[in-house]
């Protein structure tokens, strides 16, 4: 199975770079760019190294896939969180359920007095 490698313009990787010299975390770019830490590193690299031969490719990656990839993020997190609730709320409504029986149940355990074969 082969896999594909995404390309990134040469504008986005600007501006990924200028993010990281004007002290954005290294972290947090490469989160909201969803590029790998070491990526950026080598960009930033490249960058130093001169801005006018930095990143001569011709990348496809538009705004419009980067605004979608980050909207298929979101929906990815927002599907996990209500899959989570709703494993949290079934297991609410079963303990509810379980308190709810054990309230209305007659008590069987009732206490007996063990007889010595006389009566009080």
């Amino acid at each position: 199975m082969s896999v594909l490698r995404r390309k990134f313009t040469k504008e986005f990787k600007l501006a990924a770079v200028r993010r990281l010299e004007t002290g954005a975390s290294v972290a947090e770019i490469s989160r909201a760019c969803e590029v790998n830490p070491n990526v950026l590193h080598r960009w930033r690299r490249e960058f130093r190294d001169g801005v006018d031969r930095a990143f001569p490719g011709l990348g496809k990656r538009k705004a419009d896939e980067s605004h979608l990839a980050e909207l298929e993020r979101k929906i990815g997190q927002q599907t996990l969180k209500i899959d989570f609730l709703e494993r949290v709320l079934q297991q609410v409504e079963e303990a509810r359920m379980l308190q709810a029986l054990e309230r209305t149940a007659p008590s069987t355990s009732r206490s007996r007095r063990k007889s010595s074969g006389k009566r009080p």
